[in-house]
């Protein structure tokens, strides 16, 4: 009875669109033994790093094997975003990147280009987590599944 009182997850994007971001982690996970989750809602009540924190550890994307697993975090309403890594990829490439990155997406976002702005950030992230920890066939698993989380 109270089910019919639970909030459904708002739907930001097509099922095409949705398929386009899929693609992306897929593409960049193929030349890395890094991990990429997307994650969206509506709205982001702290921070949006400390949400990213909370949402990585939520996850558990500190569990894989390397520690080089990225979240790209969003809240659409409250027009909020933040990208974290786990330690070893931060090591390698720091605020600093982290920081361009997430510059660039909101160009995208600006523009209400949501997608392109996501995919983007997929492939430089890809870009980086295959630069510092390349894929090997004979001993990468996909740790994380691909597909785009949906919160509230």
């Amino acid at each position: 009875m109270f089910g019919l009182f639970k909030q459904k997850p708002v739907d930001h994007f097509s099922e095409s669109e949705k398929k386009l971001i899929v693609q992306a982690i897929e593409k960049a996970e193929h030349r890395t033994s890094g991990e990429v989750r997307i994650f969206i809602e509506s709205h982001c009540k702290p921070d949006p790093v400390d949400r990213a924190k909370e949402v990585f550890a939520e996850l558990k994307m500190f569990e894989t094997a390397v520690r080089n697993g990225v979240l790209v975090y969003v809240a659409m309403k409250d027009r909020k975003l933040a990208v974290y890594g786990d330690e070893a990829i931060h090591t390698k490439v720091g605020d600093v990147f982290w920081n361009a990155e997430v510059k660039k997406m909101l160009e995208h976002f600006n523009k209400s280009n949501y997608t392109n702005g996501i995919v983007e950030i997929i492939h430089a992230i890809g870009e980086a987590l295959s630069t510092h920890f390349p894929y090997d066939e004979k001993t990468d698993t996909n740790e994380l599944p691909d597909d785009i989380v949906f919160g509230k």
